[in-house]
């Protein structure tokens, strides 16, 4: 079972839930608070040195089966090559878990995505599954990862997906259209500069 559901509501469970094992994975420098294990491919042992953190050094997760009680990617599904394991290996070390993407929307504005995000994402509310494909650059990028984050204080709701798990994660994987229309943001403000200019001397 996956769901759509909220972080703040995740971190309220996790809030009342100490005694839970937590583990973020691929979390870089920003890892949850009530995460008690961290894992990685860098190595920050030296960053999180009130926390268990494991150097991931192979393709399987370094966690016997079930050993979690709730595990945490966020940010991570989009970059890993092989996700259908990846995938596997969360419902193997936990029962439940929290999964944050990017929309689509999100991934074709960034231009750091452009080159390290592997897939799209979407979520199909009807089915209850994930939807993955590879991901296809709709939009010239114009944003850095500082200006997406300023713009997610309002717009979070379109520009990520924030999901809940239970059991098993239902996704898809759906081919994309290749026969796409780029679409140039920079000839859009153009146009709205120009439209502006006319009004304000006409």
């Amino acid at each position: 079972m996956i769901k759509r559901t909220s972080k703040n509501y995740i971190q309220t469970t996790l809030s009342k839930n100490s005694d839970w094992k937590i583990l973020d994975i691929g979390c870089g420098y920003s890892a949850n608070e009530f995460a008690n294990t961290i894992c990685d491919i860098q190595d920050l042992s030296k960053f999180y040195k009130d926390k268990n953190f494991i150097k991931l050094e192979n393709k399987q997760l370094p966690f016997k089966d079930n050993e979690f009680d709730f595990v945490i990617a966020s940010h991570v599904l989009e970059h890993v090559e092989d996700f259908k394991f990846f995938i596997n290996e969360l419902e193997r070390v936990s029962k439940k878990g929290y999964i944050e993407l990017p929309t689509k929307l999100e991934d074709n504005l960034v231009f750091e995505n452009k080159k390290d995000h592997l897939w799209h994402m979407d979520f199909d509310d009807v089915n209850s599954k994930l939807l993955i494909s590879n991901k296809l650059q709709y939009i010239e990028p114009i944003l850095t990862v500082s200006m997406i984050q300023n713009l997610r204080e309002n717009f979070k709701g379109s520009l990520v997906l924030e999901l809940y798990w239970e059991d098993k994660i239902d996704y898809d994987f759906v081919e994309n259209n290749q026969n796409i229309k780029k679409h140039n943001l920079l000839n859009l403000f153009r146009k709205f500069i120009s439209k502006k200019l006319r009004s304000i001397y006409n």
